[in-house]
């Protein structure tokens, strides 16, 4: 079982760069399982959090997680770099896993996205805002499952336009399209909640 704890790592004590990241996936390709759990550590943050937003569910974002490790495993010894590198890579396999799972019926959990700790002095504010974060949460569930793609793609993981339209296998002005629908949907969700005023910024 691949550990798949979501605490944030420090690249930098990992000995991140492009260039170790190649020679850690050929040693993992040469089934080195060290050298496998160094990417895992690296890269489970990202695609946990691209699979939480996607699915809004923690249970079933763990579950990406490890069908994104198992094939990194598998697949190391054919990778090769391309744009976007390995952690370009992995969140396109991770946004690809969160659609086939958005397309086949699944169990709502009422758990929710868990609340980020918020470090607000006044409690009002902290309600205010957990309220907020709520709203947007369920407002980007309820988009359809690739305007929700490119919104957690762009917005929150800082893809490029072009980066988010080969992770979805779409042209640039189609991805535009998507978001330009995504973010006029969530308007109006927020502004029906009354977080917004209606043709506001999301």
């Amino acid at each position: 079982m691949l550990k798949v704890g979501v605490e944030a790592s420090d690249d930098s004590a990992l000995g991140g760069g492009d260039t170790d990241e190649r020679a850690l996936m050929t040693r993992v390709g040469a089934g080195d399982a060290q050298s496998f759990e160094r990417l895992v550590t690296r890269h489970t943050p990202m695609v946990h959090r691209v699979a939480w937003r996607m699915l809004g569910d923690a249970v079933e974002a763990e579950d990406v997680v490890q069908d994104v490790f198992v094939k990194l495993w598998v697949n190391a010894r054919d990778w090769t770099a391309a744009g976007g590198g390995l952690g370009g890579w992995l969140r396109r396999i991770a946004t690809n896993a969160c659609l086939d799972r958005l397309r086949r019926p699944r169990f709502v959990s009422d758990e929710g996205l868990p609340d980020r700790p918020d470090e607000a002095p006044q409690a009002d504010l902290a309600i205010d805002a957990g309220r907020r974060r709520a709203a947007v949460a369920a407002s980007i569930q309820a988009l359809p499952d690739r305007q929700r793609a490119a919104i957690v793609l762009t917005y929150y993981e800082g893809v490029s336009n072009a980066e988010a339209a080969s992770i979805l296998g779409v042209k640039v002005k189609a991805l535009e399209s998507l978001l330009v629908r995504g973010r006029q949907a969530l308007t109006q969700s927020l502004a029906g909640k009354g977080l917004l005023a209606e043709g506001g910024g999301a």
